[in-house]
């Protein structure tokens, strides 16, 4: 089956990769309006007027996405924030990232408001003191990470990557991956060859046998194993090992408008549920967007399901697991309480306000 309707994986992955957008001229930023703002912190949110009263000055944010379909790309196709947003005179710009710890790189300059990343990009950006608030679970991190080898390699153990080349983007929660399951394995990273390489530089390295295995994540292990390129060594689930994705709000923001992150996360969920009730629809919708055939789209959701949900204190109890562990390996310098960046209040109230407005 020619699971590619215009171009070959490498061509697919490279099409899905842009430039990082920086925020507009059009009207102030949210990090520039921040400055000059007076209103009510988080806490206060109850008491915080409506957002149809309130003047943003122009305000603008913007949203960070990776690539890959999903409820972001859903939202974005039809629109959906700027709808939202526009009601009360803030715009929307997208910036598109390669991965996490770029993400939080442009949330500490202010020029992100809004982020969904892996969990080893928030522990590193935590103990770096970058200004940001965990504010729901988006994915559960079961089937979302892997390490793959290509489909004909002999390697069938962690163990067996010993001496080996393997790729994975620094930082990433892949990057957190591969390495608690080397320390699983009774490995050191010294024992392998571990080649630091984003997403569009690991492809075709992978391809053409510039390394012997991946620790990356999805699209790119549905759409190398579909295209028979590549079958999973280990995963979350098989290993042990989970790696949860989050969304997060630049703090400042979340202090002085706490409204419009209750409102990005109901638009997140009215594209999550709008997905679930038209899946048929929104695979179409995917087809449109990445040129490839619905074939990769459903698999892509078989193996993740996307979730909007508050963070558990199971969940934050694997964050310190992994903030401990990457304290033990020098990944980051000081010990962190992971349940400091976490606030629950916006996605409780957005999963009402979402249920009460839906857009099926």
């Amino acid at each position: 089956m020619n699971l590619f309707k215009k171009s070959t994986t490498w061509m697919l992955l490279t099409a899905l990769t842009f430039l990082i957008a920086g925020c507009g001229n059009n009207g102030a930023t949210a990090a520039d309006t921040a400055a000059n703002s007076t209103a009510a912190p988080a806490a206060a949110a109850s008491a915080d007027p409506s957002p149809a009263v309130k003047d943003y000055g122009g305000l603008t944010l913007t949203i960070g996405i990776q690539p890959g379909p999903g409820s972001y790309a859903l939202a974005r196709s039809k629109g959906w924030f700027e709808e939202e947003f526009d009601k009360v005179g803030v715009k929307v710009e997208w910036a598109e990232f390669q991965s996490g710890p770029p993400m939080t790189e442009a949330i500490a300059a202010g020029r992100l408001d809004f982020a969904g990343l892996g969990n080893l990009p928030v522990v590193t950006a935590q103990a770096a003191d970058i200004g940001f608030t965990e504010i729901a679970n988006i994915i559960d991190g079961k089937n979302n990470v892997a390490i793959i080898v290509p489909k004909d390699s002999p390697i069938t153990t962690i163990e067996q990557l010993k001496g080996k080349k393997v790729a994975v983007a620094k930082g990433s929660n892949a990057f957190n991956f591969l390495y608690r399951g080397l320390d699983k394995a009774g490995l050191k990273p010294s024992d392998l060859e571990i080649i630091q390489l984003q997403p569009n530089e690991a492809q075709p390295a992978f391809e053409t046998g510039g390394v012997d295995a991946w620790a990356t994540w999805d699209p790119y292990i549905t759409t190398n194993l579909l295209t028979g390129k590549a079958q999973v060594l280990t995963d979350g689930e098989a290993l042990g090992v989970l790696s949860p994705s989050f969304l997060i709000a630049r703090t400042k923001l979340a202090e002085e408008h706490p409204e419009l992150i209750t409102t990005f996360l109901k638009v997140y969920e009215q594209a999550r549920v709008w997905e679930e009730q038209h899946l048929e629809d929104a695979i179409k919708t995917y087809v449109e967007q990445f040129s490839v055939d619905a074939g990769i789209i459903q698999a892509l959701r078989d193996r993740v399901t996307p979730i909007n949900v508050p963070i558990s204190d199971e969940v934050i109890a694997q964050q310190q697991e992994t903030a401990d562990f990457q304290l033990e390996q020098k990944t980051i310098r000081k010990q962190i309480d992971v349940s400091k960046v976490v606030d629950n209040q916006f996605i409780e109230q957005a999963l009402k306000d979402a249920a009460a407005e839906p857009k099926w």
